[in-house]
């Protein structure tokens, strides 16, 4: 196909974003039709412009001359050859089965492995002398060149081995990657001659940061060229790069936008003369670090500068936010204002109202809590209380952002896990009282570098120093084989006097899950230890008995806890050095993380042992190989991100900010800070976003956030 109309009136930056063709229903493509069209609908492609940003999630190298001699580690290749035999065996003593299917050309013969078996009758087709496509990634292993989970696809009609790379796209229902690919092309050919899309950013943008046309990238995607195939088969041509830098741009755009907003407005002016802070430190029986005063310092500058506070705290599991946030609150409790901490869980929130009331209520901090188990009299005299500056520190779920929810004079937000709230969010909660400082944590720490980017509305502090006493924490993973000896391994620490938890992913029995679960276990455990005491903890007790048993525990009136994850946060037990978790595949990492650090808390060298059920994921397996390798948070983070994909860090609840289709906020870090620089660049030398080359800027952030995100440019 010819790319020459690709650059036709690429730098028309005065154009609109999007012009009427590329808002075609999707239906009218020819071969689609009204019902594909509702197919595609539903997958969130309803229009032209939808469909030629379903960017290729890899691309196939069908090159002429590939055959299986030239395979090398690490390509995704296409090659088309003939089944020999498919062979099953058995996997040692696990049971479970590894299904081979060997397979050769005119220059060798290379195998495929398969750990499970992708769907019933997938291997009844693969019949000998059988010529089929194989799409996948080759891998050494032991020195030895084979595949593992390719993907092994009947040849098509009309779709012999082309001599180019083809893109590969994420399929569905109805339609597999040639058929997408091939409307994409009809796609290109009927707008070839039209003018969209016409480049949004400035010309001395493109040329500063050496970006090709948005028109061109579309190109080079979907009809890759025959040059610089390397740089398409791993993600790194010009075509990537461009769009992957408009991605990151229009977020940092989007917080430079805000965070000139919030420079711009007065704030509460929070003075030092309180006692209430120096009668809080001298209340709590330890000192606090270097790094948590710190942090400390930087806040109590930001609340009295006059202008709002906007700061993301970052910290490894037990380094004390939640010490340095009531700090803040006493603060602001002292000069005569409230405050609010949002959380994303309900259990999370109960802890930390616990939590509060142990630490600040003494002080005369009046606390309260509102969640979704608040009940509807509970919640009136709540409100009430809450209008007459009868309450100071109010602690609660997303409930806290409801309308009924107002404040007689709030000056302080603290929100917890940053990451499962949006900025939509934090606005909403700015509505409530005037243009109150904003205290934002996260046990979730990223790289600096990464969050000044990620976070550009937020000045960042980083707690970068645990509490004396805390020992690194040994972690081993082991099979469902030597549970036993793990078991026994525990019980020899309560012999010495120490305590211990043990984890569940389940409650209760479910139908649907075969886990082992809390309720069941919990008996068990009492008849495999009869010389200790055994407890259970979980969610669905109420705020009074959790905090009993916690109580009890941190007494050491018992030595065992049998728990779910509602121990993850807010439980300090320096004797309890010893975690044993079940099933702990079933975790995330960051997850995996916190529980872990409820032990290495006291003088005790601290254990933590993983323990996998029957049938685990590669991933799952990876997981929890990084939790052996590592305590440190940040890398273990960094590599979570890794896992998770691009876009998982802004949360699912980033309202206004779509995932993004092809960054990563790992891989593409470089990018990602040429991209803030220029956002922030374009607003320091235009802050309304006035100049004619940014009149296509502002026209996008309006349509893509509404008024909020032009709150400091309007």
């Amino acid at each position: 196909m010819s790319q020459k109309n690709y650059s036709k009136n690429s730098n028309s930056s005065q154009s609109s974003y999007r012009i009427p063709i590329m808002e075609t229903p999707l239906q009218f493509l020819k071969g689609v039709g009204p019902k594909l069209g509702d197919l595609f609908a539903r997958k969130g492609l309803r229009t032209f412009q939808d469909l030629l940003e379903h960017y290729p999630r890899a691309f196939e190298d069908q090159r002429a001359g590939r055959n299986i001699a030239s395979l090398q580690a690490d390509e995704l290749v296409s090659l088309k050859v003939q089944i020999v035999n498919v062979q099953s065996i058995t996997m040692g003593r696990t049971g479970r089965r590894m299904h081979l299917v060997n397979m050769k050309d005119d220059s060798g013969q290379v195998q495929a492995k398969y750990f499970r078996v992708p769907y019933k009758g997938y291997f009844d087709r693969l019949q000998p002398f059988k010529m089929v496509r194989l799409v996948g990634k080759v891998t050494d292993f032991r020195g030895r060149i084979e595949f593992h989970h390719p993907d092994i696809k009947d040849i098509e009609e009309g779709e012999e081995i082309q001599d180019k790379i083809i893109p590969i796209y994420s399929e569905m229902e109805g339609f597999s990657s040639h058929k997408i690919h091939k409307m994409i092309l009809t796609l290109l050919k009927q707008i070839a001659e039209t003018d969209w899309p016409p480049e949004v950013l400035p010309r001395v943008l493109l040329e500063k940061y050496s970006l090709i046309s948005k028109k061109e990238a579309l190109w080079r995607l979907h009809d890759p060229p025959s040059g610089a195939v390397q740089d398409m088969l791993k993600g790194t041509s010009s075509a990537h790069r461009r769009i992957i830098f408009e991605e990151f741009f229009w977020l940092e755009l989007y917080l430079a936008a805000r965070k000139s907003g919030f420079t711009a407005a007065q704030g509460v002016v929070i003075s030092n003369r309180s006692s209430l802070p120096s009668k809080l430190r001298q209340s709590i029986p330890f000192t606090l670090t270097a790094a948590q005063d710190r942090v400390i310092s930087e806040i109590e500058k930001d609340l009295g500068s006059g202008a709002p506070m906007y700061r993301l705290v970052q910290g490894d599991v037990g380094s004390g936010k939640t010490m340095v946030s009531f700090m803040a609150v006493a603060s602001v409790v002292g000069a005569g204002f409230q405050c609010c901490l949002m959380v994303p869980t309900e259990i999370l929130a109960e802890q930390h109202f616990l939590n509060a009331r142990r630490t600040l209520e003494p002080l005369g901090v009046r606390c309260a809590l509102l969640s979704g188990k608040t009940k509807t009299t509970e919640r009136r005299e709540l409100f009430e209380k809450l209008q007459m500056g009868q309450v100071d520190l109010l602690i609660g779920t997303h409930a806290l952002i409801e309308e009924t929810v107002q404040f007689r004079k709030l000056a302080l937000v603290i929100i917890d896990e940053q990451h499962r709230f949006g900025v939509e969010q934090r606005g909403l909660l700015k509505n409530k009282g005037g243009t109150p400082h904003f205290l934002v944590m996260t046990a979730t720490p990223i790289p600096r570098t990464l969050a000044m980017t990620v976070y550009g509305d937020l000045d960042i502090s980083i707690i970068d120093q645990l509490p004396a006493g805390r020992t690194p924490i040994q972690t081993r993973v082991i099979g469902d084989s030597k549970r036993d000896q793990a078991l026994k391994f525990l019980e020899d620490h309560l012999i010495q006097g120490r305590q211990a938890y043990v984890v569940y992913p389940l409650v209760a029995e479910s139908e649907k899950l075969d886990l082992k679960n809390a309720v069941d276990e919990f008996e068990k455990l009492k008849i495999r230890f009869p010389k200790f005491q055994v407890e259970l903890l979980h969610g669905k007790l109420n705020p009074v008995q959790k905090e009993e048993i916690m109580n009890q525990f941190r007494n050491a009136h018992f030595q065992i806890l049998v728990s779910t994850t509602v121990i993850e946060v807010g439980v300090d037990v320096p004797n309890a050095n010893f975690m044993l978790i079940e099933h702990a595949e079933r975790f995330g990492l960051s997850q995996l993380h916190q529980l872990r650090g409820r032990v290495g808390r006291g003088e005790h060298k601290s254990y933590c042992i993983l323990i996998l059920g029957s049938a685990v994921s590669e991933e799952a397996r990876q997981r929890t190989e990084m939790m052996e390798k590592s305590n440190d948070g940040f890398k273990i983070a960094e590599f979570d991100l890794e896992m998770r994909g691009p876009g998982d860090l802004l949360g699912t609840q980033q309202s206004g900010l779509a995932g993004f289709k092809m960054a990563n906020l790992i891989r593409d870090v470089e990018v990602l800070s040429q991209a803030r620089n220029a956002a922030f660049e374009i607003l320091e030398k235009d802050p309304q976003l006035r100049k004619i080359e940014n009149k296509g800027l502002r026209e996008v952030l309006l349509r893509n956030h509404g008024p909020i995100a032009l709150a400091g440019i309007a």
